[in-house]
């Protein structure tokens, strides 16, 4: 099995190269002055939409199972408030029983194009059904038949019995609306810790990390080393 390709450390020339576009997006120290991380991650979710290819609302969730063994997976950011960060999939999937029973996560944005990364930890709530049901609506309308037809994280002997069970919802709600399967729902990560991470050359990165004790205290700041 051949070995894979590794990209070395940058050189000096090459930080100089490719870290122009870099440098001017993330010396501004003005973002680091903030004491509120939801408005200054709702900054660099804009940023991010504006300069990522796909998906800039991306989030890695990390979440443990019963046995405390970690579990990872890529979801897409649906709302951001005063009140946390919203997401939506199936309560039966591995990440919805996981988050019953160990209601904590943590989440990651990497935007690869800004070099730059937030890491959020905290506690998770649900949100409310009409939340979830007007979530639900908002999507299209092969999306709700593919709620139905997801049995999600469950065995599936193959690709034909996954679209045999589209064709069997889709003629199930043929003329009418397709409305939210009650397994379906969202979550609201309120955080404790928010970290600001930006590249900079030479590994001398930027880190800011904003923390409180629960969602009703102060957050306190600090500037970390790299």
């Amino acid at each position: 099995m051949s070995t894979p390709v590794i990209p070395p450390s940058p050189s000096r020339e090459e930080y100089a190269r490719d870290y122009a576009a870099a440098l001017a997006a993330n010396s501004d120290e003005a973002d680091f002055a903030c004491d509120e991380p939801l408005a200054l991650l709702e900054r660099w979710l804009a940023d991010a939409g504006a300069h990522e290819i796909n998906d800039s609302n991306a989030m890695a969730l990390a979440t443990v199972d019963a046995d405390g063994l970690p579990d990872c997976r890529m979801v897409l950011l649906k709302d951001v408030s005063a009140e946390g960060l919203t997401f939506y999939s199936n309560r039966e999937s591995d990440k919805g029983q996981q988050l019953e029973g160990q209601p904590q996560a943590a989440l990651l944005f990497h935007w690869k194009s800004l070099r730059r990364q937030v890491r959020l930890r905290g506690t998770v709530e649900p949100v409310s059904a009409a939340e979830a049901d007007a979530y639900f609506a908002s999507r299209a309308r092969e999306s709700r038949i593919g709620a139905w037809a997801s049995a999600q994280s469950r065995p599936l002997a193959d690709r034909t019995e996954l679209e045999a069970a589209v064709a069997r919802e889709t003629a199930r709600f043929e003329g009418q609306d397709v409305p939210r399967p009650e397994g379906w729902t969202g979550w609201r990560l309120v955080p404790v810790q928010v970290e600001f991470w930006r590249d900079r050359p030479f590994r001398l990165h930027d880190r800011l990390r904003l923390h409180r004790d629960d969602a009703d205290s102060p957050w306190q700041t600090q500037r970390l080393y790299p």
